[in-house]
């Protein structure tokens, strides 16, 4: 059954990254890069200390566990564990697989680290906003960088999904988090 999982995980991500063109490559490889995205967390943190005031502190403390949770157990808890190739580091397939600017990352893949950290963003910032243009528009950016990484040729699909589930688990774990010591220090307060 497993190996069927990976075969279906493989033919898909051979059909999806073999859909490339100078044009998106650019894209693409922008779309991937971290520093392309700091203004848009700039943007949501604005908006959350506008909105929240003091409490954007602790907002932005919960922020910054959401991230690094999601970067290191991505990375120490299952790159580090299963060991999973990427696809432009797997002898099978790597002469079929389109990577942009001789760019292939580490040698594990499983699970995705851009996905787990923007779905965790994703997640763990929609509440606050409350507004479901937000939510939506969050969640498919968080799909599209999460995509950006199958095109680029550094990960499987499966790495996404498991990257996109670990992420919204995060996200959603640590701003139930929040919740509670938000009501701890409002009890105190009292």
């Amino acid at each position: 059954m497993l190996e069927k999982l990976i075969a279906l995980d493989t033919q898909l991500f051979l059909f999806l990254n073999g859909l490339h063109n100078p044009f998106w490559d650019t894209i693409m490889w922008y779309t991937s890069a971290t520093a392309t995205w700091v203004p848009l967390y700039a943007l949501v943190l604005f908006f959350v200390f506008k909105n929240y005031k003091w409490k954007g502190f602790i907002v932005l403390f919960f922020l910054i566990l959401v991230v690094l949770f999601a970067d290191k157990i991505s990375v120490h808890l299952f790159k580090k564990v299963f060991e999973r190739l990427r696809p432009c580091h797997n002898p099978e397939i790597a002469g079929l697989v389109h990577i942009v600017k001789a760019h292939c990352g580490g040698q594990y893949g499983f699970v995705s680290s851009h996905a787990a950290n923007t779905f965790a963003f994703a997640a763990f910032t929609a509440p606050f906003f409350k507004n479901k243009k937000y939510t939506w528009f969050i969640f498919i950016w968080a799909a599209f960088v999460s995509y950006s990484r199958i095109y680029l040729g550094v990960h499987y699909p499966g790495d996404i999904l498991g990257g996109t589930l670990l992420g919204i688990l995060i996200g959603y774990l640590l701003y139930k988090a929040y919740e509670l010591s938000y009501k701890y220090i409002e009890n105190k307060k009292a």
